[in-house]
């Protein structure tokens, strides 16, 4: 089985200082390979030729921010499933947002914690290996899922996810809003519905509602995948009948229980 000594981290940090704190820690947490860069052209060159296991960055570079970052290594086949960190002191929803929905395994602080450092590696792990989906109703192969989010990021993030726990790419359906999934939920007898709150034209609010209220199969499993912070709002997703609600970013680990449990139930 992988482990965190197993590892192979790029590092994306301009700053000399920060990169050897973070290589530092890294190292004491058993990492047994790290490279480092200081802008985000290098480590495009150095993903493809030599792909890490993890890509931990910051938000800044002299050349492009995190975000383009990201979206370059989502943007490109042969890259778009290696997981990214974030290790920065940003905290502007506007900037981190779209971190979030690109699909990363951590958003860690300046300064981060040692154990917030060490959940991120074995999240990796789980991200990488995270062991086929055992369930009792239900052949996972043969599970049909429907993923619904806007963010075609995202989309992209849960569908690698989910695959590496055996789910088969073709019985796999995205739509980016409620209105659209609930075409393909018409003609379609699906499994499972993994759904983003927060979209255009119908959020995942109405599209669970409809589902449970409306549909011809009020009772497939519903996991949310979300930012979302308010409580009364997720309050009121929960009274919809969602299934279970997971936080984005999320740990696979985690994403693996929760479809365990509402998969068996």
């Amino acid at each position: 089985m992988l482990s965190i000594n197993d590892l192979y981290i790029l590092l994306v940090e301009p700053s000399s200082t920060q990169s050897k704190y973070i290589v530092q820690q890294l190292e004491s947490a058993g990492v047994g390979s790290i490279k480092s860069v200081s802008t985000g052209t290098d480590a495009l060159d150095i993903i493809s030729r030599d792909k890490p296991d993890l890509v931990i960055s910051t938000m800044y570079f002299t050349d492009m921010t995190g975000i383009d970052l990201v979206k370059s290594i989502r943007g490109n086949s042969e890259s778009d499933d290696i997981p990214f960190m974030l290790i920065s002191s940003e905290s502007s929803f506007h900037m981190l947002e779209p971190i979030r929905q690109a699909g990363v395994i951590a958003i860690l602080p300046k300064p981060f914690t040692n154990e917030d450092l060490n959940r991120a590696l074995k999240s990796t792990i789980h991200y990488i290996d995270p062991g086929e989906l055992e369930l009792e109703l239900f052949d996972v192969e043969n599970l049909r899922v429907l993923v619904v989010d806007d963010s075609k990021l995202s989309q992209k993030n849960i569908c690698n996810v989910i695959t590496q726990m055996g789910v088969i790419l073709e019985n796999i359906v995205t739509a980016e809003n409620g209105k659209e999934a609930l075409a393909h939920f018409e003609a379609i007898e699906f499994d499972l519905v993994i759904t983003d709150l927060n979209m255009p034209v119908m959020d995942g609010n109405e599209l669970i509602e409809f589902i449970r209220n409306e549909s011809e199969n009020p009772s497939v499993p519903i996991l949310m995948v979300t930012s979302e912070s308010n409580k009364a709002t997720l309050e009121h997703v929960q009274q919809a009948g969602v299934s279970a609600i997971c936080d984005k970013p999320f740990e696979p680990g985690n994403v693996k229980n929760l479809l365990s449990v509402i998969l068996n139930e």
